[in-house]
């Protein structure tokens, strides 16, 4: 920052060319939109229709440290989520508002299946996301790419990963599976991520969020997972004790020597209950093993969140300067599941041309 000295660090880390890889699009909703939506939509069950109201019960409801509970508020996004419109609109917001918060890429994930109960189709609901995403992000620098998403609970995974190839080259880059980890491992869906292996297909699996270590290994070993979402729990796999050297577990070791990226949210993980407070969170520790950790954003209305607020707490918290930040910000783009020319093209012509006139090095 030497060269700005009148630019704190928040409003440096606001203009800072940023890369988000796990950011749900039923997790970041404008609360006034939940409430105009429910309106046009006849939606009936919002627990008030003041917006700024709404925007407290979300986070209050989402920060009881369990992430059953944390699921239970999405209710009220997807419920709103029901209608083309709609969800072409939300789209076009959070594209909107990924770009005003200096984001330079996004990979932004959404369950179809989940907004099919008013008649549309799997495919109908990815082409009105992809119309969303296009115009939100028109005009701005922001590229945006969707990952489709299956949920864990249910039985068609296969079919949400089939839909997902058939728009890989309309805007989806990647699969996903998402919901209740206890209970319902990733090898449940094991169909699923053998047909986008034969399909040379992207996918990232929640895994080591609420659940331990075997679920980590599951999802890599099993199901060969590219990156890990949250992953957070692969700490369960290493001893660190005080003033001697950190020793890996086979897991742990396997994951870092293979550059598994790990797509952690340090606030969501907090009021998920996977860590007690951010100054806990063992990014600092799986930074200084030389993990391939990236930050995310996960629910930016459920944990009242954005990038760069992240990035100002992992600041706070670990007095990480701007070189940290950009660290975290190409560790990113490195491990997204754009093309790799144009992850080279981000990363040469804009992070780092745009992190280098904030002064980070």
């Amino acid at each position: 920052m030497e060269d700005h000295p009148n630019t704190t660090i928040a409003e440096a880390i606001l203009r800072a060319p940023k890369a988000v890889l796990h950011d749900h699009l039923d997790g970041g909703l404008r609360p006034a939109t939940i409430v105009e939506l429910a309106d046009a939509h006849g939606y009936q069950d919002l627990p008030t229709d003041d917006a700024v109201e709404l925007a407290t019960w979300f986070l209050r409801g989402t920060n009881r440290r369990d992430l059953s509970l944390y699921l239970e508020t999405f209710a009220h996004t997807v419920g709103v989520m029901q209608h083309a419109e709609a969800c072409h609109r939300v789209a076009a917001e959070c594209a909107t508002d990924l770009a005003d918060d200096g984001c330079v890429y996004a990979e932004v994930r959404f369950a179809p299946d989940l907004h099919t109960s008013q008649g549309m189709s799997l495919d109908e609901v990815i082409e009105v996301v992809l119309a969303g995403f296009a115009d939100g992000s028109a005009g701005t620098a922001l590229t945006i790419r969707a990952l489709v998403t299956a949920m864990r609970t249910d039985d068609n995974s296969k079919a949400v990963a089939e839909a997902a190839v058939r728009f890989r080259d309309r805007g989806v880059v990647g699969f996903d599976i998402a919901g209740r980890e206890a209970g319902y491992p990733p090898t449940l869906h094991l169909d699923a991520f053998q047909f986008l292996q034969r399909e040379n297909f992207h996918f990232t699996i929640h895994a080591g969020e609420a659940f331990g270590p075997a679920s980590i290994w599951e999802a890599v070993q099993f199901c060969g997972a590219e990156r890990l979402g949250h992953g957070v729990r692969i700490v369960d796999d290493i001893v660190a004790e005080a003033g001697g050297p950190a020793r890996l577990g086979r897991l742990a070791s396997f994951v870092r020597d293979r550059r598994i990226p790990l797509e952690l949210c340090p606030t969501s993980n907090v009021h998920t209950g996977a860590v007690d407070d951010i100054a806990k969170h063992p990014i600092g520790l799986l930074r200084d093993l030389g993990f391939r950790v990236t930050v995310n954003t996960d629910n930016r209305l459920m944990s009242g969140v954005s990038m760069t607020s992240e990035m100002i707490a992992l600041h706070n918290a670990f007095s990480w300067g701007l070189g940290d930040l950009r660290w975290l910000t190409i560790n990113a783009m490195k491990s997204a599941f754009l093309p790799f020319d144009e992850r080279l093209r981000l990363i040469n012509d804009v992070i780092k041309p745009g992190w280098a006139t904030l002064g980070a090095d």
